[in-house]
């Protein structure tokens, strides 16, 4: 009889999953906040590993081109996006030292000497193995476990089999560690449909809160899947978590993306903004939603915000404004926000939205289904914006409803198909590129003028305009939560004005049956 899926031998299993669970063994020893670490640590190390000795072995033999290189010289490997590994950091040094108790201290050696030889790493890669709170024993079942994976090979390369295990671990590690691990990831599906409508395919790419570096990942693979040239795409970064940072260099790295211009800094993109003269063709970004902690009380004569001061209480509407600052004169921009954002009125947040609104730079709005993101239940919204004075659609507003899209790959989590990801976007694309070949379909996305969305007082929730019930659209956290505090307080007085009543009452009864 046929195995059942339930049935599946290790062996069948795809080799990402036998990893994690090789690596979730870690857990035992050290922080989950910590362990991703390691282990993608150990996966870079065996890349750079592999695609040095597979470059190193055919400049030793003489072939090809490589005819009169030494394979000792640096500057071959660079030449051709290989980073020069020294040999007591090489993968096959590693494993024949994988189950002496001093395996922690190799790992970490060997990441010392790959920084030393390859400027761009310098300061990037873990060196916490040889901690005495990490199993040396099951680091070096994870050493072998690794060794059967050929992942810096040509062909491994070509089929970007690290990338994909990168982007496993990533998205397992969002789940295992809740909120917190997940902060640095934003779901492939959510930032394939960003690319797929943004289309950055020549210019400056930037993203001021970049994480773990996804939205600059596919932004590259947008330009090679349409015979575009990788280096007609310059990347610019910033991160304020010096781990997250590193992930994203490393994640970068292994795939020959320059991580130059990604910078690291505690102060983040609003105290200390580390490009503060770019001017960028795209901006693809995920900033953590509704952030209170923003230092916005130290900002509020900004340059930055051109169309209002943002609330001191909420990051939103300072993130929105920062990257229209940061945008050429014909830029766009694509900005995963919670869906709060689209109706809010505290503390001047309404008279931004408004003035945006009205100076035509808010081009279309994508509302997103629930169990997107493994960090986070609150609802979330696409916002794009448009710097292009000229552009054919200015002074409207397209609508997007994809509340109904998506389908469910575990109890907990929701994805586009790519049929979703191209309905959204051709019809995005349609919209703003001609007036033919768009239209309007009842339920799912609707073209407004600005003068439509001023009767709606400014609301851009799209269920109001493509006739789907907005209930669930109205949602703000902030202004909810904020109206049950009130009626918790009015509660909590009413219960305390009763309370003396009684006593009072009590009082009077005692003194009656005492006379």
């Amino acid at each position: 009889m046929a195995k059942t899926k339930k049935e599946k031998t290790e062996e069948q299993k795809p080799f990402e999953q036998l990893l994690w669970q090789a690596a979730d063994k870690l857990r035992k020893n050290i922080d989950a906040a910590e362990y991703k670490h390691y282990v993608l640590g150990l996966l870079f190390l065996k890349y750079v590993s592999d695609a040095f000795e597979e470059l190193y072995n055919k400049i030793k033999n003489k072939e090809g081109e490589y005819a009169y290189d030494d394979p000792e010289d640096k500057l071959v490997y660079s030449s051709k996006y290989v980073f020069f590994v020294p040999p007591h950091a090489r993968w096959s040094y590693l494993v024949s030292r994988a189950k002496l108790p001093s395996i922690g201290e190799d790992i970490d050696n060997a990441m010392d000497l790959i920084e030393k030889d390859n400027t761009k790493l310098r300061g990037v890669l873990p060196k916490q193995f040889a901690r005495p709170q990490l199993d040396k024993m099951i680091l070096g079942e994870l050493v072998d476990l690794i060794n059967n994976i050929k992942l810096g090979d040509e062909a491994a390369r070509m089929k970007d089999l690290l990338g994909v295990v990168y982007e496993y671990f990533l998205g397992q590690f969002a789940l295992a560690e809740g909120r917190k691990g997940g902060q640095f990831y934003t779901p492939r599906s959510v930032v394939q449909l960003l690319i797929e409508m943004l289309q950055p395919e020549k210019g400056k790419v930037y993203d001021p809160c970049c994480g773990s570096g996804g939205m600059f990942v596919m932004s590259e693979k947008f330009v090679l899947q349409h015979q575009g040239r990788i280096d007609d795409i310059n990347i610019y970064g910033q991160e304020s978590n010096q781990t997250t940072w590193r992930l994203a260099v490393m994640n970068l790295a292994i795939r020959g993306i320059d991580p130059e211009q990604v910078k690291w800094n505690s102060e983040g993109s609003f105290l200390k903004d580390a490009h503060p003269d770019l001017k960028a063709d795209y901006i693809i970004a995920n900033p953590p939603f509704n952030v209170s902690d923003w230092s916005g009380e130290l900002l509020r004569n900004d340059g930055r915000w051109k169309y209002g001061v943002p609330p001191a209480g909420n990051a939103n509407y300072g993130w929105l404004q920062h990257m229209l600052y940061h945008l050429s004169t014909k830029g766009k921009a694509g900005v995963v926000l919670s869906k709060g954002s689209l109706t809010t009125k505290q503390s001047g947040e309404y008279e931004i939205r408004k003035a945006m609104l009205e100076d035509g730079v808010i081009d279309c709005i994508v509302n997103l289904p629930a169990k997107l993101f493994l960090n986070t239940q609150i609802p979330a919204c696409l916002w794009f914006l448009n710097k292009d004075a000229k552009r054919l659609r200015k002074g409207e507003v397209l609508f997007i409803d994809a509340r109904n899209l998506g389908h469910l790959i575990n109890r907990r989590t929701k994805e586009f198909t790519n049929e979703d990801t191209a309905k959204i976007s051709e019809t995005y694309h349609h919209w703003l590129n001609s007036r033919d070949e768009y239209q309007d379909i009842s339920g799912f996305c609707k073209s407004c003028t600005i003068a439509e969305v001023k009767t709606m007082d400014f609301v851009l929730t799209p269920g109001r305009y493509i006739g789907l019930p907005d209930d669930e659209e109205d949602f703000n956290f902030t202004e909810r939560f904020t109206k049950l505090q009130a009626e918790l307080s009015k509660q909590m007085v009413d219960e305390v004005e009763l309370n003396k009543r009684i006593k009072k009452n009590l009082s009077l009864l005692k003194e009656v049956d005492n006379a």
